[in-house]
């Protein structure tokens, strides 16, 4: 296991199975960065350390430059639980899961994550095909975690959204120019 990479077991399993099969190569757009790199963060919005403090990236959502983040919505101790949000790279910031594994089962919809101002959503090609390593990812998920993927990834978005959606739009709001 590489513990070092995160205090979040279920990131460190994904490492694992990342390193194993590749990056980008199991979910469309997807691959584990440094954990709690600030950089895109700071860049991009705000350096102020209430935001940059309250955000941990983990991970590029999209092969232009969007990328994930854990929301410290609270003071509490597991991180696995907080909720995921989205970044984009031409703008727009989305809380699209309500916790990490929600955002692995996701990930099997294998597909990149459109980020607009308004909204997030994810859009799937029936005649595309899966990345490489997808059946891969499906197993694992299911293996370590017991779950499916998300077949209906706007359900999975409207449940963050409805859970945490204004909180965060007004949490991010004061840090935002």
């Amino acid at each position: 296991m590489t513990a070092a990479y995160s205090p979040v077991e279920e990131l460190n399993l994904l490492k694992d199975f990342q390193d194993r099969v590749g990056y980008e190569n199991f979910a469309r757009g997807f691959g584990l960065t440094e954990f709690a790199d600030h950089s895109g963060l700071v860049a991009g919005w705000s350096q102020d350390p209430g935001f940059t403090g309250r955000l941990l990236p983990f991970a590029q959502a999209t092969g232009g430059g969007s990328f994930y983040a854990l929301w410290r919505v609270d003071d509490r101790e597991d991180l696995a639980t907080l909720p995921v949000v989205v970044f984009g790279d031409e703008g727009g910031e989305h809380v699209v899961a309500r916790h990490v594994r929600e955002l692995f089962q996701l990930l099997g919809f294998d597909e990149e994550i459109s980020v607009e101002h308004a909204k997030a959503y994810f859009y799937r090609d029936e005649d595309e095909p899966h990345t490489d390593c997808h059946d891969e990812y499906v197993a694992w998920l299911d293996r370590h975690f017991g779950l499916p993927v998300a077949t209906d990834p706007d359900a999975v978005l409207a449940a963050a959204q409805a859970e945490f959606g204004e909180r965060f739009a007004d949490w991010i709001r004061p840090f935002l120019p």
